[in-house]
């Protein structure tokens, strides 16, 4: 196969990649309404998480900051173990985020043109690439005290989290307002066609309800940024920013595999440098940077000299095989040591504030399964696949309701959506354990087991329809799905101001019975700020956030076993 050949296979194979990624977003959602009858084990038909098991980075994060690598990880070492040997061809090749940015920056405009001189000069070695080697370690050092931060710029999981809970609900909004508005403009045929095209499109790629996201538009911006940077500066988050880069960049360091120069032929056209993706000097004359090439093999394709080549064990004698604190280097000793006694300061920092121990929202009410809330921040990497997958639409990406270290991190908002007892597909899908696989059998309890908790319920008399008003409302109790109903009734004289007394039916609270699912905040009519409210309290994965004594021992129990 020729040089041309193999590029062109190098394109196929990024699109092939995004492609299968982006599917796997789209297949990250339960399109099955729940019926009474569907109370058994349901599981998604593919392994939606793999992508995001294949990142290294993701393992190492993990197994700094937790102590283990969580099973699915373990694929991660067939990126890992080729970068050792032939460098950085993830980014080249496979990388869905690196891509995007790839094409993005390709998009022909006539403000951010880049032809020749300035498009050679882009694609130089420039010192803004040392930055990524500064964040990874930043984020290394804050794994290793146990917080994991590593989610909130590794490529992988940012581009789920951001086409999950961002792009695709933002498209869903947009196509539906447009067809309505098709509609509205007077034409029968126009509005029966476009309807049609949506009923099409929207099985592929959209799920079978509107989701909507709490913090949409932090993640929403934060993804534009990266786009706009990119356009700005040729594959700026690549180059500068992504620490899943910088981790394979120094794997590569003894690569076995890289380019050799034949400076007797070249004619220093710069062809080379017109095409390079990873700006890591190919040309002739300067220092190839053997940590920076993305194995792109544009170089090499767009030599008419056949100059350049990449080989195995090659000469290089105008190469910079690795970063280290050698005068060759991209970064120096003195930065390393502060990046990573400023990862290592990051949390106790972020530990000192309130929100994590002495003043915790007590509405971040976590999925069910999820582990204790210091062992979650450590496994935890924002990806949003639970959110995603939630056929209720109840999880969410909190903003600063578990503070800064939490940011991202998901979150039941019962007012949008309950936790269905018969579903355990967050659990499914969570890449890095933070939230456990459960059965439903586990879920719901049995006479042998009690149920997992996420929260109790509470009833707020003063704006309770039969407390406040006197009038008759059951919904609460209606809705509460456990199998003993956590809300129950006592009927209670009523005197009404004409002094008639009435009989009422007044909803009160279990706990003992109650799970936290949400369901009766969910469907309270009271609907500007509902009467009956969850809270975090009572939860099954912490010992300490108990209000009953026995369910306190209990929890304290499993959370030993755990």
């Amino acid at each position: 196969m020729t040089i041309r050949g193999v590029r062109n296979l190098r394109r196929l194979s990024q699109v092939l990649f995004f492609a299968v990624f982006f599917w796997l977003i789209l297949k990250t959602n339960f399109e099955v309404r729940f019926t009474p009858a569907n109370v058994t084990d349901i599981r998604l038909p593919y392994p939606v998480s793999i992508g995001l098991q294949f990142d290294p980075l993701t393992a190492l994060g993990t197994l700094l900051s937790s102590g283990t690598i969580y099973k699915g990880l373990l694929w991660s070492l067939v990126i890992l173990i080729p970068t050792i040997f032939i460098g950085r061809f993830f980014c080249g090749w496979v990388c869905p985020l690196g891509s995007l940015n790839h094409w993005v920056a390709e998009i022909p405009s006539e403000r951010f043109s880049r032809k020749g001189k300035g498009k050679i000069e882009s694609n130089r070695y420039k010192k803004y690439q040392r930055i990524k080697y500064y964040v990874l370690l930043v984020f290394v050092a804050a794994a290793f005290l146990g917080t994991l931060q590593i989610g909130l710029l590794d490529p992988l999981p940012l581009l789920a989290r951001s086409i999950g809970t961002a792009v695709l609900p933002t498209l869903h909004t947009a196509s539906k307002g447009m067809v309505n508005w098709i509609n509205s403009v007077g034409w029968p045929p126009l509005g029966v066609f476009a309807q049609k095209v949506y009923d099409h499109v929207a099985p592929y790629f959209l799920p079978f309800r509107q989701m909507h996201f709490h913090a949409i538009l932090s993640i929403g911006l934060f993804f534009a940024l990266i786009l706009i940077f990119n356009r700005l500066f040729t594959r700026f988050w690549c180059r500068g920013i992504c620490p899943l880069g910088a981790m394979l960049g120094l794997f590569s360091r003894y690569a076995i595999f890289g380019l050799k120069k034949d400076s007797a032929t070249c004619n220093h056209c710069n062809e080379c440098l017109m095409h390079c993706q990873g700006a890591d000097n190919p040309d002739i004359g300067s220092r190839w940077r053997q940590s920076e090439c993305h194995l792109c093999l544009n170089c090499q394709a767009s030599c008419p000299n056949k100059s350049l080549s990449f080989q195995f064990f090659p000469e290089q004698e105008e190469s910079v095989a690795n970063p280290s604190g050698t005068p060759k280097v991209d970064i120096t000793r003195r930065k390393v040591l502060a990046s990573l006694a400023s990862g290592l300061a990051l949390f106790p920092l972020l530990r000192s504030g309130d929100a994590f121990k002495v003043n915790p929202d007590s509405r971040l009410i976590r999925p069910p399964g999820s582990v204790g809330e210091a062992l979650f921040l450590a496994k935890c990497i924002r990806c949003g696949q639970c959110m995603r997958v939630c056929p209720n639409n109840a999880l969410h990406p909190t903003l600063f309701e578990s503070g800064m270290e939490g940011i991202w991190s998901p979150v039941l908002i019962a007012r949008i959506g309950y936790c269905e007892p018969s579903c355990t597909l967050c659990g499914q899908v969570c890449p890095t354990g933070a939230i456990t696989p459960l059965t439903v059998r586990e879920k719901v309890g049995d006479e042998d087991t009690s149920p997992v908790r996420i929260g109790t319920a509470f009833i707020d008399r003063g704006r309770c329809i039969p407390w406040a008003m006197g009038k008759t409302c059951i919904v609460c109790e209606e809705w509460c799905p456990t199998a003993i109903k956590a809300v129950y009734f006592h009927e209670e004289d009523f005197v009404d101001r004409d002094g008639k007394i009435l009989h009422l039916k007044r909803p009160y609270i279990d706990p003992a019975q109650c799970t936290g699912c949400g369901a009766c905040e969910f469907a309270c009519p009271v609907v500007d700020r509902p009467a009956v409210y969850v809270t975090a309290i009572g939860e099954s994965r912490s010992s300490e956030n108990q209000i009953l004594m026995e369910r306190r021992r209990t929890a304290a129990s499993g959370a030993g076993r755990r």
